[in-house]
């Protein structure tokens, strides 16, 4: 077992980094394809969305999975 350590406030800003880019890339993905789905006449009726983002660390052996409904109001 080793007993190496890390530093906690470097870790968090890294962690930090790649979570504000994966958030904005993630968002701006969305609204895209939200509006090729609007202009395509394929948006569902409904408004709801399933989306699902899975977090994979493969040297941590880390698979997160997050799953949640976007409701979208489209107006005609």
């Amino acid at each position: 077992m080793s007993n190496k350590s890390f530093d906690e406030d470097q870790l968090n800003i890294e962690i930090r980094k790649f979570l504000k880019q994966v958030g904005i890339t993630s968002q701006r993905e969305i609204e895209k394809a939200v509006r090729a789905a609007l202009q395509a006449g394929t948006f569902p009726d409904s408004g709801k969305l399933d989306t699902k983002m899975t977090l994979v660390v493969p040297a941590l052996g880390l698979e997160h999975v997050i799953e949640r409904d976007l409701h979208i109001d489209v107006g005609d």
